[in-house]
């Protein structure tokens, strides 16, 4: 398993559209399980709503963890996806 830590510098958090496309992008690598993760709560990263309703804002620090077929190019894929989207 591979992760990483990611501050949110976008001022609105994660909502809808980028929220939307990362499902996309998570889709584009079958094979693997990305969980997203802030304090004590996870979820699964295709599962919209559920990320949507984590409440996660600007400066709230999340752990995305990335398990599955070529978890390391996967993993750097999404981290730069969260770099330039939130």
């Amino acid at each position: 398993m591979k992760s990483f830590e990611y501050t949110i510098t976008d001022p609105v958090g994660i909502h809808a559209r980028p929220a939307g496309l990362l499902v996309k992008e998570i889709k584009g690598h079958p094979g693997v399980t990305v969980t997203v993760a802030k304090g004590d709560k996870s979820v699964n990263a295709l599962k919209l709503m559920a990320l949507m309703g984590m409440g996660i804002k600007q400066g709230d620090t999340v752990t995305v963890s990335v398990e599955g077929e070529g978890e390391d190019a996967v993993c750097a894929a999404i981290e730069g996806f969260f770099k330039a989207n939130f």
